[in-house]
């Protein structure tokens, strides 16, 4: 479902943001193929400096349909940047996406928060938050982050996965195992 960028992946990656559904609300923005070709080896670069953790959404078939960022990485936290391209909107392909993306955020690179600033225009991507169980709206709760995201006028929602509340919700859905059920094997 998640792979490492490719820059094999750019020409289709490129043709599916480029769709006027798609482009308005991805954050790095290619007006060619040789700028977006460009873009994703500095993506590629700048994760192996540790800046930011980026991957490729693939179908059922291996085919790229789309990217899943982690961007502006400081104090063990950062922003999510996610985007699918037009043919694959509700098709089912962001809650696996993300949920994949969280299990190697959380588990495997010691990120502890994710947050998710969302156009307050993108009625789609706010029904697709709200639609997790372990989001917080974090307008309130993180109201420093929520005002500089909107210092230049109210644009931006603020959404918040910390660590904790997402392996609270994997522990309540059976999809994490104690060491304890080792323990029973004979």
């Amino acid at each position: 479902m998640l792979k490492k960028r490719d820059l094999h992946d750019s020409h289709a990656l490129y043709e599916l943001m480029t769709h006027p559904d798609v482009f308005p609300f991805v954050r790095q923005k290619a007006d060619s193929y040789e700028e977006f070709l460009f873009m994703t080896k500095q993506t590629i670069e700048s994760e192996e400096r540790g800046e930011l953790i980026s991957r490729t959404i693939l179908d059922e078939w291996g085919a790229p349909i789309g990217t899943i960022n982690l961007f502006d990485i400081e104090d063990n936290a950062g922003f999510l940047g996610t985007w699918l391209g037009k043919p694959y909107h509700g098709k089912g392909y962001n809650s696996p996406a993300k949920d994949a993306f969280f299990q190697e955020l959380f588990y495997e690179t010691g990120i502890e928060t994710v947050f998710m600033r969302i156009r307050k225009v993108n009625i789609r991507s706010i029904k697709a938050a709200e639609k997790l169980p372990y989001v917080i709206k974090a307008n309130e709760s993180r109201k420093s982050i929520y005002e500089q995201l909107n210092a230049n006028g109210e644009v931006y929602d603020l959404y918040e996965i910390p660590k904790d509340q997402y392996t609270f919700y994997l522990m309540r859905n059976g999809a994490v195992q104690s060491d304890d059920s080792q323990l029973l094997e004979a």
